[in-house]
């Protein structure tokens, strides 16, 4: 009869190192995929407002299509909201000029200031992403004289 040693038998569990190396290789996948995660919402965020902005600067010439100039005044006042007795808590509203409905859902996260006798216009929101790379783009575009930091513009051009 011949005796089989127990080294002979076959190995059926992990070394320490095989286990080290495993968790040293999900440590560097876990370190180039966490600082992408971490801003993807800010940017999301971010994303919105611009196309909110986009929105508007559509309604905007619409309006000038209607009335050949841009608002004169702040559009806030042009701002309805669908329930009156909520409109300090208002999240959806209209831009609304004499029953002629520009835009709906309306986010209230930008400034609106005429430019060149109601010719032009510039609206800008607050980016929480202070890198963004078309904050410089739009500051540029726009013709901004003092940019705000962290703010995206858009104009009528």
């Amino acid at each position: 009869m011949i005796k089989i040693s127990k080294f002979d038998q076959e190995k059926k569990a992990f070394t320490l190192i095989e286990l080290l190396i495993v968790i040293a290789v999900i440590g560097v996948l876990i370190a180039i995929i966490l600082p992408n995660l971490i801003g993807m919402r800010e940017r999301a965020r971010d994303s919105k407002r611009k196309n909110d902005l986009a929105q508007l600067k559509t309604a905007l010439r619409m309006y000038f299509n209607d009335y050949n100039s841009y608002p004169q005044s702040s559009i806030d006042e042009k701002i309805c909201c669908s329930d009156p007795s909520t409109c300090d808590q208002c999240i959806g509203s209209t831009f609304e000029v004499a029953g002629q409905t520009y835009t709906k859902d309306l986010s209230d996260n930008y400034t609106y200031t005429p430019r060149d006798a109601g010719q032009g216009f510039l609206l800008s929101t607050t980016l929480e992403n202070a890198s963004d790379k078309d904050i410089a783009a739009s500051v540029t575009r726009c013709q901004v004289i003092s940019p705000i930091p962290n703010f995206f513009y858009v104009c009528e051009d």
